[in-house]
């Protein structure tokens, strides 16, 4: 599942294609591009000046077609529950957890080729990525690695009605850029937090203590090499127990998303 640590190991890789001339984009899959196939013959010619991330969101920046010092187009590659990018023919990551390997053929869904040689291919057992051009990047939040606490406390607050499931909130990534399903788990098992709590219902000291584990997991599972990397994570399953304190794990639904936590710790 790429999720702000999966996308930014796609970006570091990636970086070995900046300085390089977009020859064609090949489209193997048109549902994977929103706007249709045809809105991505604009990168050609264009050379990739920049690699970037935003949230789950992977930026590459161009310059226009024979013009080095005019802007061109930006590509922006999602990815979904399934998604990974291949870069001259070597996986970024060779498998996620919940997919199958990277290097798998049948998985490619798009494909650029640049004029010095060699590609960037976007691998998709599943489908659920998205290429397209120009995205919105004012639609997502502020990033969730190194959010502070006022930043978060305007994450959580609910201008009408009640508030949404605490977990909901955190994956909004309107609201919140770059935390899916795991980290999420593992941030608030960590922390001591109820998925299920109002998002709005939680007082000084938790948004203080939940800033804080945002930016220790994150920081944590980067080190460890992905967002399966949690104490939590082999115990993702029916007869799961918590690691702390060995209570059987509920699993329910919180936001669409198969949800584990502990109900003796976690309030």
């Amino acid at each position: 599942m790429p999720e702000l640590i999966e996308v930014e190991r796609y970006g570091e890789a990636a970086l070995a294609v900046r300085g390089r001339r977009i020859a064609r984009v090949v489209v193997i899959d048109p549902r994977v591009v929103s706007g249709g196939p045809s809105s991505l013959a604009e990168l050609r010619g264009c050379r990739v000046t920049g690699v970037r991330r935003r949230g789950k969101l992977l930026l590459l920046d161009t310059s226009a077609a024979g013009a080095a010092e005019v802007s061109g187009p930006v590509l922006g590659l999602r990815f979904g529950m399934t998604g990974s990018l291949v870069i001259d023919g070597q996986p970024a990551i060779e498998r996620l957890r919940y997919s199958s390997p990277a290097s798998a053929e049948r998985a490619v869904r798009l494909r650029v080729e640049f004029d010095e040689g060699g590609g960037l291919a976007l691998h998709d057992p599943r489908r659920f990525g998205r290429a397209q051009l120009d995205p919105d990047e004012s639609a997502l939040g502020p990033e969730a690695r190194g959010i502070g606490v006022t930043q978060l406390r305007s994450v959580l607050a609910v201008r009408h009605g009640p508030g949404p499931p605490l977990k909901a909130r955190l994956m909004d990534q309107s609201r919140l850029a770059g935390l899916g399903n795991l980290l999420v788990d593992e941030i608030l098992w960590r922390t001591g937090l109820s998925p299920r709590r109002a998002c709005d219902a939680l007082d000084d000291a938790e948004v203080r203590r939940l800033a804080r584990g945002v930016r220790g997991t994150v920081e944590v599972l980067i080190g460890r090499g992905g967002s399966h990397t949690g104490d939590l994570m082999e115990e993702r399953r029916r007869d799961g127990r918590c690691p702390r304190d060995g209570a059987p794990l509920q699993r329910i639904e919180v936001g669409g998303r198969t949800t584990y936590w502990c109900p003796v710790h976690q309030h």
